[in-house]
């Protein structure tokens, strides 16, 4: 038995019953990835700071195990920081950061251990709050892709697909009709591939920001910072959201090109020594 604390896979199969996770998603494009799926294992975090927590938690937990039972990968998830340790984290093809939010870690070590491992090849996801989390850190604000701003409230809106390529998106119409939080950013990294936008035209927020002319926003994106691969959606506030069989398929989407490659961890090329080391770019 692991010393950390982990939700066991047997209370999370009670949770599915109970939201209803009765549909099968359709498995998103692979992009080709012969992916071994025996041999993936995801960290999901869900540790949030001093602040907001969102109730979703659970629920998107739930999915992801959901997920790792239909593809056939393991699942741990945990709120400990204790977790981010290097000899820990080569356990795992990627870590999800899972609705966390404010300050995560706990000392500096957890910190470069996760860096250390992100340079050695090791993926990231991040759904909804993720982009609130170490608002402090610029090494993590440039891994995560920006930082949290503000959210319009919430309301029906649209989503527009401008990258259909994607495995996270390649299964969606052009517009994608959304009942959900529409998260603002700032402090983007400037090489994230934009794969869904808001459309704010006809959005219920009196301070759009001027993003792309006015009309539209980042929403989804994916990069590869730092050694590793990286995915993240604003989407997902809502507990319900995570039962929906085409959300389940964004999100896997999300996965199956962070693991894509799936190349061994490569720790020569982990150099971290401080959260303060200089960025790359």
């Amino acid at each position: 038995m692991s010393k950390y604390p982990v939700i066991k896979k047997s209370i999370l199969f009670v949770i599915v019953l109970l939201y209803g996770y009765t549909a099968t998603a359709q498995k998103p494009a692979s992009v080709n990835y012969k992916i071994n799926w025996k041999k993936v294992r995801a960290l999901v975090y869900t540790k949030n700071g001093k602040g907001y927590v969102h109730e979703n938690i659970t629920a998107a937990s739930t999915a992801l195990f959901q997920m790792g039972k239909q593809y056939g990968f393991a699942v741990d998830t945990s709120s400990n920081p204790g977790i981010f340790t290097e000899e820990n984290l080569k356990k795992y093809t990627l870590i999800i950061f899972n609705n966390t939010n404010n300050e995560v870690f706990d000392t500096d070590k957890q910190k470069v251990a996760f860096m250390r491992y992100v340079q050695a090849g090791g993926g990231f996801v991040g759904l909804h709050s993720a982009t609130g989390t170490e608002r402090q850190w610029p090494w993590f604000k440039r891994l995560i892709g920006a930082s949290f701003l503000r959210h319009a409230k919430h309301q029906p809106f649209k989503e527009i697909i401008i990258d259909a390529m994607h495995p996270s998106t390649s299964f969606l119409t052009k517009t994608w009709e959304r009942d959900d939080e529409c998260y603002f950013f700032k402090e983007y990294n400037p090489d994230i591939r934009v794969l869904v936008v808001h459309d704010l035209e006809a959005l219920d927020d009196k301070d759009k920001p001027a993003y792309y002319g006015g009309t539209s926003s980042p929403s989804v994106w994916c990069h590869e910072f730092d050694g590793g691969r990286q995915w993240y959606t604003s989407l997902g506030h809502d507990s319900a959201t995570y039962a929906e069989p085409e959300f389940q398929q964004h999100i896997m989407g999300g996965i199956i090109w962070v693991v894509g490659p799936q190349k061994a961890l490569d720790y020569s090329k982990a150099r971290a020594q401080s959260p303060d080391d200089p960025l790359p770019y």
